[in-house]
């Protein structure tokens, strides 16, 4: 003989679907809170890597016009600068890579991060909406009366 399943109480069936509630609205604050917080460090690496691009074009600015005075006059000073100049540039073009490399990775993290965060925000708009329905007072419809 099969074993019958038990039949779930109406407290107990409350109780969970009061606890799902919950905790889909923390979730929802804690995605919202994620999300902010990541749109805040993808901002910076933002600035960042355009500070690196500014500072690059300038540099390489600088190596174009010490490289011309250095083809005028081969002095040691001249030597020294498109040296310093060039250990610069290779400098920022790596910390540019770095930059780049760590921002796309938190622009992943931020697009997949944000998707999820829709779902959470929708799928508690449409339980709270719901909810508004289902706990509307019951208006009572009056009798039509008939007319003789």
């Amino acid at each position: 003989m099969a074993k019958a399943k038990p039949v779930v109480k109406a407290a107990a069936l409350d109780k969970t679907i009061n606890t799902s509630v919950e905790a889909l609205t923390k979730a929802t604050s804690a995605a919202n809170d994620v999300v902010a917080k990541k749109s805040a460090e993808a901002k910076k690496m933002l600035a960042e890597v355009k500070r690196h691009l500014k500072k690059k074009s300038t540099l390489t600015k600088r190596s174009k016009t010490a490289s011309a005075k250095l083809k005028k006059d081969t002095s040691a000073v001249n030597k020294k600068a498109v040296a310093a100049v060039a250990k610069e540039l290779k400098a920022t073009n790596a910390a540019l890579t770095k930059v780049r490399t760590s921002k796309a990775a938190v622009l992943t993290e931020l697009a997949s991060l944000k998707s999820s965060s829709k779902r959470l925000n929708a799928y508690t708009k449409a339980i709270a909406a719901a909810d508004k329905v289902l706990n509307k007072p019951v208006t009572k419809r009056r009798k039509v009366k008939k007319s003789k």
